[in-house]
This record gives structure tokens, sequence and C-alpha cells, in this order.
């Protein structure tokens, strides 16, 4: 027998990674119970709350108290909204124990943006993790020792599962039935609530930000020449002398602001512009990559594909309203 604990947090959730963890690993026992097997799992929701409203209060999770846990095995905690900081200060108190249970032999599994709490443990230091990429820039200022795969569904390290954003909370809790149970378990799950078994990567659901909360004005002139021009061919030597800076400490202090080389950020500026226009427009990629500074079409399909894991015209045929037109 597993024992297995979602943990309920003080701060505002997401029912539905709750919600949807129990139900899918509740379902993977009824299944691996209906093959001929015993009861593989006992699962509880529990927190140091006796209610946690959701949503405006139209949702409530009743946990039992941590106290009447006596064993867990596999503990996951959910993904979280608001203020992270503040979060993990009032959860002070269950982060201490979700760090005692790792260190008494327990795996633990984060959703999302519950890689907050996960990492306020300490447990992840040196380690790497994935969260939601609309969250990994605060992740980062919060927890600059642990390395943020932004691109990965999924991470598996010593016992510590994480994922990326939204519903990808769904590929991990498939890839922790197919741990517990079988890959026959795992694949009747995801047929049964219609999951993508296969996908990987959240990066063809990443939105590149703007960075230029850094405070660092010279940089700022730089990304906003960059943006301006991203149709030219950008020389970085010419931009630090017109900025009267050498390259090597304009390089080492757009790193720094930015977290992205100059060369990484005009990329991922021209491809935020070209995803864009593939979504909304009608030119051809041969046109919007025009629009974007690329004559060579390999070099332009190769970045394109690095950034958002897909060719242009597989996110064109995926995102373009046009492309999708039902007859």
């Amino acid at each position: 027998m597993k024992y297995i604990t979602i943990v309920v947090p003080e701060c505002e959730l997401n029912l539905n990674s709750i919600a949807g963890a129990y139900e899918i690993l509740s379902r993977a026992n009824d299944f691996w119970k209906s093959t001929g097997h015993s009861s593989k799992l006992e699962i509880r929701i529990a927190g140091l709350v006796s209610e946690s409203k959701i949503n405006n209060g139209y949702f409530s999770v009743h946990p039992i108290h941590l106290s009447q846990v006596p064993k867990t095995d596999l503990l996951i905690i959910p993904s979280i909204f608001g203020d992270y900081a503040k979060t993990v200060k009032m959860n002070e108190e269950l982060i201490d124990w979700i760090d005692q249970q790792y260190k008494c032999g327990a795996e633990i599994a984060s959703m999302c943006s519950g890689a907050f709490l996960l990492a306020a443990t300490g447990l992840l230091e040196g380690k790497t993790c994935s969260t939601h990429w609309n969250a990994v820039e605060k992740f980062r200022q919060m927890f600059p020792s642990v390395k943020t795969a932004e691109d990965k569904i999924i991470t598996d390290e010593n016992g510590i599962y994480t994922n990326g954003g939204g519903y990808s909370f769904l590929n991990l809790m498939l890839y922790l039935v197919e741990k517990i149970f079988d890959r026959t378990t795992a694949v009747f799950c995801s047929k049964i609530f219609q999951i993508d078994i296969e996908r990987t990567t959240q990066s063809p659901f990443t939105i590149f930000h703007i960075q230029k909360g850094h405070g660092d004005e010279l940089i700022n002139k730089a990304q906003t020449y960059i943006e301006e021009n991203i149709e030219m061919r950008i020389s970085f030597e010419k931009l630090a002398s017109k900025l009267a800076i050498s390259r090597r400490n304009f390089d080492r202090r757009f790193i720094k602001a930015t977290g992205n080389t100059p060369v990484e950020y005009l990329q991922r500026v021209k491809v935020e512009a070209a995803k864009k226009e593939l979504e909304n427009g009608r030119k051809t990629i041969f046109e919007i990559m025009n629009d974007v500074g690329y004559s060579d079409d390999k070099a332009f399909r190769e970045v394109f594909k690095k950034i958002t894991g897909l060719s242009p015209l597989d996110y064109k045929n995926k995102y373009n309203k046009a492309s999708n037109v039902l007859y």
C-alpha cells in the first residue's frame, strides 16, 4: 500500500490541481483493482487549515489535519496563486512539515507554481525544477540557487518531481501513475481523461515577456533599440559603441539584467513577433521570416523550433484560426 497526501496550503489555490490529482489517482487505483490486483493507494487531502475557500468562495476544500497523517510515501503540492513571497511566509509550518516528510523517506511532487513552496524547504538547492513559464522570473529572484527548466513539462530528481504550468499537472499525474502502477494503467488513464501522454514541453505555450523591470537604464535603451529594429541586421559591437560601453561590459550587464545574452534576447523578440503574425495574419512563412529580419530560411526555422519546440508551419497549423476552421 502506498500512502499519498495532497497538501492544502493556506493561500489562493488551484482547485483543479487538487481535484484532478485525486480523481486521476483514484481512477488508476480502481483500474488496477479491476485487473485482479489489491488496492495500491490510500489518498488523503491534508493541511493545517480546516477549510480552504477557493474561487471567491464558490468552492471549498476540507482537509484533514496534518497530525492525522501518520505516514506518507508521496506528498503532492498543488499549484498556488497570488503573492508567492507572502504565501511562503504564511506556510512556514507546512513547509517545515514537507521538509521533514522528505527526510523521512517520502517523495514529493509539486504542480506548477507549487514549486515555490517546495523550493522554500531548501530541498531544491542545486537541483533542477519546472514551474509555470509565467512565474519563472519571480522564481529565479526568490530562489537563485535552483535551476529552472522552463521548457520541460516534468522533472524527476532524487524522488522530487515538478511540472510546468496550467493543466500540465495532468501529464505529471500520468507520469506518477506509470511509476506507481505500470504503463498499461497510465495509458488507460490517458485515454479515459483524454490527456496527451507524450507531451514533454511547455515551450509552444510560452509568451516572451519583455524584461525591463531590472533598473539598468542603459540596457533598457538597448532593448528598446532591438525591439524597434527587429527587421534589421543588428551589430552588437556597434550598439555597444553607440551606448558608450565596451562590448564585454555590455554583454555582462545585458545578461545580468535580462537573463539572456543580447543574441538570445534578439532571437526571442524576433520569434515572439513571428508567433503573433503566424497566429493572427494570413502572410506566408517566408513573408513573416523577412518581416522579423531573417534572410536564411534554415536559420529562421532552427531558431523558431529551438524556442517554441515547433516548426513555423506546425505552429501556424496549431494556433492560426484560419488554419483550424472546421468545414
